[in-house]
């Protein structure tokens, strides 16, 4: 006769109708308190209990953000799909449709605005908090409703197919959190978004940004809030020396403020032998060349990627090139606003994680290990509220410490369609491979006045 195991576990979640508003191990990170008093504040409580409390629809809206190719009504599934033996509601489609529409925005909003920022512990670099300022675009449905307000993006390369709206975000380089995030039209630009940002940026930031972010009121704006802040800019950009400094950068004036300039020359050799060249400029206001040298801030600014692998971590992995689900742009704020949320509060646990074991640098946790280490959390209905012990890592970090990713190689991607829109191969041969590489960089010294003694 075979042999038998019988698992038994005890599920600890909310009473009656509310049980099945919850995230997982991530209601942790964003407790039923939140969340209640987020819908206080926003006045959006509901007015008698009924199958679909409003707390309950947050976590609903939250949990769609995670299982991003399901409805809502196979999202509901998952959130009672380990709360066997209560009795849990089974709302229609169009049920959940007018929850969603009964809470709105702004409660979404305001839970976002309470999670968004860096982790207690987020690393810095000589006592600057790292942060990348860029912008992203996302899809979203074609109905009318969102087309009026957020359009297709055009182009003589002829345009989207989807609506598209431009998100801009500010994220920690080391942890990858969400610091604050503003988005609206794709007729609307980068730089016209980025004043909204100003007021998430504190002194002790230093804020990373590309090209298109080297504008002069906006350089004045950022460096009135105290954050420093580094900024590629044209390699042509007239910007005369008003004083040199002995490591080859040199001081120029922005506008109003005083910017040191560094120019340089990067070149990565392959391990076959092949070079490639560039040319950087970058502008920053930390002027002090003793504290800060021209060579390490050159290498400090590779950290600006940081926040492109976020934004693919959003839409790739999570969204998993997805377009957003709802029809009309209140419906898509409300998904925007949860998405982040969640994806904030998904980082934040990482980020405890990576904490707890000096060993692994924040960059090695694996966000696609995290997300469905989560997702199983939710299904489970497990680590829903903390028992007597606190974990502080729990069953999302302990999986993230258990896997980390290898430590980082200096190797060089072509750049490359690989899944081109046309069934015919691009003419001509393409190396594909990655190579192990060497980079050198080179300062390229000002030369107009001497140097600083």
């Amino acid at each position: 006769m075979p042999e038998h195991s019988v698992i038994r576990r005890t599920i600890r979640v909310a009473a009656g109708r509310f049980a099945p508003g919850h995230l997982g191990e991530l209601t942790q990170v964003i407790p039923f308190e939140m969340v209640d008093d987020v819908l206080a504040e926003t006045g959006t409580v509901q007015a008698r209990i009924r199958d679909l409390p409003s707390r309950v629809v947050i976590y609903l809206l939250l949990a769609a953000g995670l299982f991003a190719g399901c409805g809502y009504e196979q999202v509901w599934a998952r959130l009672t799909c380990g709360l066997e033996g209560l009795t849990v509601a089974t709302p229609t489609s169009s049920g959940l449709a007018q929850a969603r529409r009964r809470i709105g925005v702004k409660p979404l909003h305001a839970l976002f605005t309470l999670l968004a920022g860096p982790p207690s512990a987020c690393p810095r670099w000589r006592g600057l908090l790292l942060c990348a300022m860029d912008g992203t675009t996302m899809s979203m449905p074609d109905s009318p409703a969102n087309l009026a307000v957020y359009g297709r993006q055009t182009g003589s390369h002829g345009g989207s197919g989807y609506p598209l709206l431009r998100l801009l975000a500010v994220v920690t380089c080391g942890s990858r959190t969400v610091v604050g995030m503003v988005f609206g039209p794709i007729s609307v630009g980068e730089t016209t978004y980025a004043p909204q940002l100003l007021s998430c940026l504190r002194p002790g930031m230093l804020l990373l940004a590309d090209r298109n972010f080297a504008v002069k009121n906006l350089a004045e704006q950022v460096a009135a809030t105290g954050a420093e802040l580094l900024i590629r800019c044209k390699n042509n950009r007239h910007l005369p020396a008003v004083r040199h400094c002995p490591d080859g950068s040199w001081l120029a004036l922005l506008g109003g403020l005083t910017v040191r300039v560094i120019d340089a020359e990067i070149t990565v050799t392959t391990a076959d032998g092949v070079h490639h060249r560039g040319h950087y400029r970058l502008i920053t206001t930390l002027t002090d060349h003793r504290q800060f040298p021209a060579l390490d801030v050159i290498t400090l600014y590779h950290q600006r990627w940081e926040i492109e692998t976020a934004f693919l971590e959003l839409k790739s992995t999570t969204l998993a090139g997805r377009v957003l689900r709802a029809q009309t742009p209140a419906g898509i704020a409300q998904e925007v606003y949860a998405l982040l949320t969640g994806y904030q509060a998904l980082r934040l646990a990482m980020a405890s994680a990576t904490d707890s074991d000096p060993a692994i640098n924040a960059d090695r946790a694996s966000f696609t290990i995290a997300l469905n280490t989560a997702r199983d959390q939710v299904i489970h209905a497990a680590g829903i509220i903390a028992g007597t012990t606190i974990d502080l890592v729990g069953k999302i970090g302990r999986a993230v410490l258990h896997h980390p990713l290898p430590e980082r190689r200096s190797r060089p991607s072509p750049r490359i369609v690989k899944r081109a829109i046309s069934k015919h191969r691009a003419k001509g041969a393409i190396a594909r491979g990655n190579h192990k590489t060497t980079v050198t960089t080179t300062i390229r010294p000002g030369s107009t006045t001497s140097p600083e003694p």
